[in-house]
């Protein structure tokens, strides 16, 4: 576990042959997809429907990722998604972590920066902001 990391959120996954690659470890690109899995989870358990906000026009998307591999996941793996997030300004910042179930050996960390767009144009959502409340450390 990462020092001062207080997780809000976890998941368990598991590695599916299709996702390594001739080497026998997981595609870098797939542990986008595992943090972005995670980060739907979490968001959809607060309750919150991107279709029905997207529909109003209100779509959080990524707007920076800084991103460490540490130690490979491999076939049939099964790890554990962590989650914290924090707000700066009108950005909301996760720290997501994957952990190597087995031996809880940290394999990936991503910070992610998020931001909302109504209408196509960058603002602030009540709905984000009141579903995020409880979890938030204002920066």
């Amino acid at each position: 576990m990462k020092k001062n990391t207080n997780y809000i959120y976890e998941t368990r996954m598991e590695v599916r042959d299709y996702e390594c690659d001739i080497q026998g470890i997981v595609n870098n690109a797939h542990y986008l997809h595992y943090t972005e899995h995670t980060r739907h989870r979490f968001i959809q358990s607060l309750g919150i429907s991107f279709s029905k906000l997207h529909e109003k026009g209100i779509d959080p998307v990524v707007a920076r990722m800084s991103l460490e591999y540490k130690t490979p996941l491999a076939c049939d793996d099964e790890f554990i998604s962590r989650l914290a997030m924090k707000k700066e300004g009108i950005r909301y910042i996760f720290t997501q972590d994957l952990y190597r179930a087995s031996d809880e050996r940290l394999c990936f960390h991503a910070d992610v920066t998020l931001v909302i767009l109504i209408n196509g144009k960058l603002g602030e959502s009540k709905e984000y902001d009141e579903a995020f409340a409880p979890f938030l450390k204002q920066e």
